[in-house]
């Protein structure tokens, strides 16, 4: 069976948690697939044994997976094209290098890293570019042949034209042309003889049957290298797609030292899925016209690299948190109620009845930004508040309400049903008796029995507490608030 029309591929190294960079990268190319009935490939490129983190590998394909982006092929789906480990394919990348060593397109280099930075150095005092100044590119066969006979150790550098350039059509920037002045004859085979990315990239993509490579801004440069080495070998060439930078507010290229930048943080800040896979896909994206909210399946629907721009995409930790408040409405309570099970057991709080919990989800859900607010805004459902909000203490409680909450705690007692509308009725007459205004009783009401100052209807929340659990929060209030 002939591979599909589209293939693309995500092929991250694994060197750490996922960056959302990453995450963007693999999305689009998901999207772009299932959009053209395509297949996603994931490729695993850890030819930098150096940089390679332990685990880095599970959690990369666990990460996609909780995000809901599924590959076709890659480790532990293998398909007509693996292995999908560059490590495990180290032969291909010496056959295809020797390959070209004979026709002339490469060459082997002896220059000891020392010279190198010699070198360098010469070049910057000169104020010109940094790069290789071809010393090994000319040497007779011979003397290649005597020095690798004697052991030195050398690279494999490709050769790149000295004049002219290449051009290329980029499917989001249009037409891209690099002189080929700029470029370095890069290395493609270190000395431990791991390649580099460059020639693993091309020989894994073409083998691959990959038809359009999609990744980051960063690799711009380097595509004219690779252009060469499809031509070099006689390959016909994929399509490229190469996507905007992503920014920090202050328009930096996105870094940990502005803030999290792996998918990882946010998952354990409690950032829905479906949240971050939305806000992702608009750092670059957009549908054309107002709408905001999609979920994954929409994406697939509308995505297409025409609607990518070229311009660097800010991070915006506002959108992002405004669209977990979205995401977090339009599911069904009963759902919610089962994610935050998890959080309010890390915050201590155990064997939560999850019909109650429900309830709360009910009450505060249009409330709440994050999983974990339901621990740091509603902890006072499931137990006494041990901490009282300094301003509203210092605004709404005296020795007047004090005694106002102990009075209205008798009346509750009492209360047929303990319900909303008789709670409300018996706050409200017992504000007139002492002829103030209702809100002088709310406010401390609400402070007793939460610790906090801001939240759902009193009289709602009263009734869901319980008759038993405002009573006692509100005879004991004046005692706990004077511990806290």
């Amino acid at each position: 069976m002939p591979p599909p029309s589209v293939r693309v591929r995500f092929a991250p190294s694994p060197t750490g948690y996922l960056h959302v960079g990453g995450l963007r990268t693999a999305l689009y190319n998901y999207l772009f697939a299932r959009r053209n009935n395509g297949a996603f490939v994931l490729r695993i490129e850890d030819t930098d044994q150096s940089r390679k983190v332990e685990g880095a590998v599970e959690n990369l394909i666990e990460t996609l997976r909780w995000a809901g982006i599924e590959y076709d092929e890659g480790p532990g789906k293998e398909g007509d094209f693996g292995p999908y480990t560059q490590s495990q394919r180290l032969a291909l990348y010496g056959e295809h290098a020797r390959k070209l060593i004979d026709a002339g397109h490469a060459y082997y280099c002896f220059c000891t890293p020392e010279r190198l930075e010699q070198v360098r150095q010469k070049q910057i005092a000169m104020k010109l570019p940094p790069s290789y100044d071809r010393h090994c590119r000319d040497l007779p066969a011979d003397t290649v042949r005597q020095r690798r006979e004697a052991g030195e150790a050398t690279v494999i550098r490709m050769k790149v034209p000295v004049g002219g350039e290449t051009a290329f059509e980029d499917l989001i920037r249009g037409k891209v042309t690099i002189a080929h002045k700029v470029l370095d004859d890069q290395v493609i085979v270190k000395s431990d003889g791991f390649p580099t990315y460059h020639l693993a990239v091309v020989v894994d993509d073409h083998l691959m049957n990959i038809s359009h490579v999609i990744r980051g801004e960063e690799w711009l440069p380097s595509t004219p290298k690779h252009i060469m080495l499809y031509q070099y070998f006689g390959w016909d060439l994929p399509r490229f797609a190469h996507l905007p930078l992503l920014l920090n507010p202050d328009k930096t290229k996105l870094s940990k030292r502005q803030g999290d930048v792996a998918v990882e943080d946010y998952r354990k800040k409690g950032y829905l899925k479906e949240a971050i896979v939305n806000f992702v896909a608009f750092l670059g994206w957009n549908p054309g016209d107002e709408r905001e909210i999609f979920t994954l399946e929409q994406l697939i629907q509308e995505f297409s690299l025409e609607r990518v721009g070229k311009s660097g995409a800010v991070f915006n930790i506002e959108k992002l948190n405004w669209l977990n408040q979205q995401h977090l409405r339009l599911k069904a309570d009963e759902e919610i109620a089962r994610l935050a099970v998890p959080v309010l057991e890390a915050a201590g709080l155990k064997d939560i009845d999850f019909r109650y919990l429900v309830s709360v989800v009910k009450l505060m859900k249009e409330r709440i930004t994050l999983l974990p607010d339901f621990a740091d805004f509603a902890g006072y459902f499931f137990r006494d508040p041990e901490t009282f909000d300094e301003k509203g203490v210092k605004k709404y409680w005296n020795e007047e309400a004090a005694k106002a909450m102990n009075v209205l705690a008798d009346r509750l007692q009492s209360a047929s049903p303990f319900a909303q509308k008789a709670i409300e009725e018996i706050l409200r007459t017992l504000a007139e008796e002492l002829n103030v205004s209702a809100g002088k009783l709310i406010h401390p009401a609400r402070l007793a029995l939460s610790g906090k100052v801001v939240g759902p209807g009193l009289f709602e929340m009263m009734e869901l507490l319980g008759r038993e659990t405002v009573v006692r929060r509100l005879r004991n209030a004046d005692l706990a608030i004077g511990k806290s």
